[in-house]
């Protein structure tokens, strides 16, 4: 049996994981607004529950546990939205079905699975309005000049996620001022929609739901009123998580909700918080545009600990690509994938997940296998950390033996020249052959049992037409 253990931002602790029903472990992770490319930002959160998703199927079969319900959101009405449909000229349906495709697309490009249900918020607006409606029945909710709002003092335990009291929240709170609020702090299930804004018919007339009440109808409707673990960034730990936990209790007060709360820390760029202003803002798109691997993205992830703040350098990402390099070499030199595909992650890596996800131990023990040339061992635990997929792998070995066998005559020229530098201690060829591999991305070895070239992660062969 393996013992997971993560923390609990609602607790602030580290509790054993104890699946509320182990034949069907529930996780639901806020997902993104589709308006948009998908920033770096946007795919932390991705990444870290990919891993915990990939932990938890593991850890399922070993355990003897059933399925793992894994569902991820998309919101596909939204205020954004609205203003680049009017900006672009453009039908919002258009807009989302683009964008949501970018971002399934950009994170299957950093070795993301795709959760078992990723519904969409305009396909549940029946179950949103029906859930108001039990809202304002319980006195938890009213409805005011055709908005509906969420009676937060209703609620007792409110703050109890962020650890803020009501009213320590209000000064200060970004809160919306209405004449129509019977406390500053109510916020919106429901508000009017006009012309030019996407709505649906309800009770309170023609309108839209507000943002909080998406993901509780979502989750109760795929996950039931209770399930395990509710994950997103920790931007979202207040107001959204809060507000989720209030209305969700009130409406279903049979359930519990989520079990377990996970929050990812924020993301900076060089040191800095990213932000247009600085010129440091880019997507996940700018970066694979601009010839960086998914693995190369995901490998940096994981390289800090999901609850503290990362920071992404240029100096990480090339560290990342030689790393990720040097691991593909070793399971082409040692390694044998098709035993690889029925070989079980290390139980090192395995237990370094278990423990809240500890992933920058995870990547050491890649390092063990390496070193060991233990290239089978790799390339299973490569795969179960979503760096690459066996098919991946496949690819890259097979052009690594490719690239290999091309330099081959290079190889043998260089060592010829070299044996000639040797006895006329004239080494102004051997400079020049050896400079041009280097600037083709071919990284030269030579000992004294002769040359060998290897095609580095920058390998350009065409670079080397005419060499001789």
């Amino acid at each position: 049996m393996t013992e997971i253990k993560l923390h609990n931002s609602r607790s602030r602790t580290k509790e054993v994981f104890t699946p509320l029903d182990p034949q069907n472990v529930r996780m639901y992770v806020c997902g993104p607004t589709v308006y948009d490319r998908a920033h770096l930002g946007n795919a932390r959160p991705v990444v870290v529950f990919d891993v915990l998703y990939r932990l938890l199927r593991h850890v399922a079969k070993t355990n003897g546990w059933g399925k793992v319900t894994y569902a991820r959101n998309f919101t596909d009405v939204d205020d954004k939205i609205n203003a680049r449909a009017l900006a672009s000229d453009r039908r919002i349906e258009e807009i989302t079905a683009e964008t949501t495709q970018w971002f399934l697309d950009d994170m299957a490009a950093l070795g993301a699975l795709e959760p078992d249900h990723m519904p969409r918020a305009t396909a549940y607006i029946p179950q949103m309005i029906t859930m108001i409606e039990g809202l304002i029945e319980g006195d938890h909710a009213y409805a005011a000049e055709g908005h509906v709002l969420f009676r937060v003092r209703s609620y007792k335990q409110y703050g109890g996620l962020s650890g803020r009291s009501v009213d320590d929240m209000i000064a200060g709170a970004r809160v919306e001022v209405a004449p129509f609020k019977e406390d500053p702090m109510d916020f919106v299930l429901w508000k009017p929609s006009d012309a030019t804004q996407p709505g649906w018919d309800s009770p309170w007339g023609y309108g839209r739901p507000g943002w909080h009440i998406e993901c509780s109808a979502m989750s109760y409707e795929i996950l039931g009123a209770s399930f395990d673990i509710h994950g997103g960034g920790n931007d979202l730990m207040f107001p959204h998580h809060e507000n989720e936990i209030a209305q969700s209790c009130c409406a279903h007060p049979e359930g519990e909700f989520a079990q377990v709360w996970m929050h990812n820390e924020m993301l900076q760029v060089e040191g800095k918080k990213m932000s247009k202003s600085l010129g440091n803002f880019f997507t996940v798109r700018d970066l694979l545009d601009q010839g960086i691997p998914g693995e190369v993205i995901r490998f940096v992830f994981l390289s800090t600990h999901y609850r503290k703040p990362m920071d992404w350098t240029a100096e990480k990402a090339a560290g990342a690509e030689s790393k990720l390099d040097d691991y593909i070499k070793s399971v082409a030199q040692y390694g044998d994938l098709e035993a690889a595909r029925s070989t079980a992650p290390m139980d090192e890596i395995v237990q370094a997940l278990a423990d809240d996800l500890n992933t920058h131990a995870a990547l050491g023990r890649l390092d063990h296998l390496a070193n060991h040339a233990m290239g089978t061992e790799l390339a299973a635990n490569l795969v179960f950390l979503g760096l690459f997929s066996f098919e991946e792998l496949e690819a890259r070995v097979a052009q690594l033996q490719s690239g290999k066998d091309g330099l081959a005559p290079l190889a043998e020229r260089l060592g010829q020249v070299r044996a000639a530098a040797m006895a006329s201690k004239d080494f102004s060829e051997v400079d020049r052959l050896k400079s041009a591999l280097l600037e083709a991305g071919v990284e030269v070895r030579m000992s004294k049992e002769g040359v060998e070239l290897v095609p580095g992660p920058n390998f350009d062969p065409s670079r080397l037409e005419g060499l001789s």
